[in-house]
């Protein structure tokens, strides 16, 4: 294949920079220090913008890019891209469903066990010594539990499989109703934290969906009730949040993104009750790898004139 030009926004993973390298003229917008002299001195002989859930390709990128054919998104999610300019520019779309869907799954029953079972302060009173001297206290069960999960598409679906394992009824909000889901289905999110103990956020981050949890909804939830989010930082009022934590108005959480990533309120760092983890949902080796091959696949099915593997737009 020609040597094409592919811009990188940001650090993601050494596998797919390496591939990305061997097959096409590299770009690296974060090494450089002027990224407007940059794009400007080299914008024509970019065909393709690889980012990610931090840096994706906004219409400013997109504008400056008058060759631009294809953006190719190293996550799910697509909140970091202006997908009416790409339609807009007959820019092509893709990202990486399905690959990361057991992974983020996983990490939110994973992240539920933290906070219900204290693993983390568990982990902590060993290496300190203290279980030398005292007892750790009483733990809450996950086994029973009702779940509310916001968002019942392919991650919501793999959490709700996951909980019902543990003998959880599980309720779902969502545009709408899931012909196929055998699970109780809310119209209202209020009426879902009402009626869950633990609500998890696993929906797409849209405008209508930013601040989906805000504080009637976490008071819906309650001061017995667990909040997990694996979807986007902007899904939670994140001021709201920390305030009933601090006041005791919600039970506990468990956060694995956050709205102005990677500052995190640092009210929520001596609090046993919440675990935060530093957006690590797919982070594993076997789906990064698949990430990136995903990418690549989908930039040569592009240039070579093939159906992509994973088309957005």
């Amino acid at each position: 294949m020609e040597k094409i030009g592919v811009l990188m926004t940001t650090p993601m993973s050494t596998f797919l920079e390496h591939e990305l390298s061997t097959r096409f003229t590299l770009f690296k917008l974060w090494t450089q220090s002027c990224k407007s002299e940059f794009l400007q001195q080299n914008s024509s002989y970019i065909k393709a913008v690889v980012g990610d859930t931090t840096c994706g390709a906004d219409s400013e990128l997109i504008e400056s890019l008058p060759n631009l054919e294809i953006v190719a998104s190293y996550s799910v999610g697509l909140d970091k891209i202006d997908l009416d300019t790409c339609r807009d520019k007959g820019v092509r779309v893709t990202n990486t469903p399905d690959v990361l869907t057991d992974d983020v799954a996983d990490l939110a029953i994973g992240m539920i066990l933290a906070v219900l079972r204290r693993v983390c302060v568990g982990d902590e009173f060993v290496k300190s010594g203290e279980w030398k001297s005292c007892e750790l206290g009483l733990s809450s069960k996950f086994s029973g539990k009702s779940v509310g999960i916001i968002g019942l598409g392919r991650i919501g679906s793999a959490i709700a499989k996951r909980a019902d394992a543990f003998g959880c009824p599980i309720s779902y909000h969502s545009r709408s109703q899931k012909s196929d889901a055998n699970y109780k289905y809310y119209s209202n999110i209020v009426d879902l934290a009402s009626n869950c103990q633990i609500l998890i956020v696993a929906c797409a981050l849209t405008e209508e969906t930013c601040h989906i949890v805000n504080r009637k909804v976490i008071d819906a939830l309650g001061p017995n009730g667990i909040l997990i989010n694996i979807g986007r930082g902007a899904h939670i009022d994140e001021s709201e949040l920390v305030s009933a934590l601090l006041e005791g108005r919600l039970a506990g959480a468990g956060l694995d993104v956050y709205e102005d990533e990677p500052e995190v309120p640092e009210q929520l760092f001596g609090l046993e009750n919440v675990v935060l983890l530093p957006h690590v949902g797919s982070d594993t080796e076997e789906t990064s790898k698949a990430m990136a091959d995903l990418v690549i696949g989908n930039l040569d099915a592009h240039f070579n004139k093939k159906p992509l593997l994973s088309p957005v737009t």
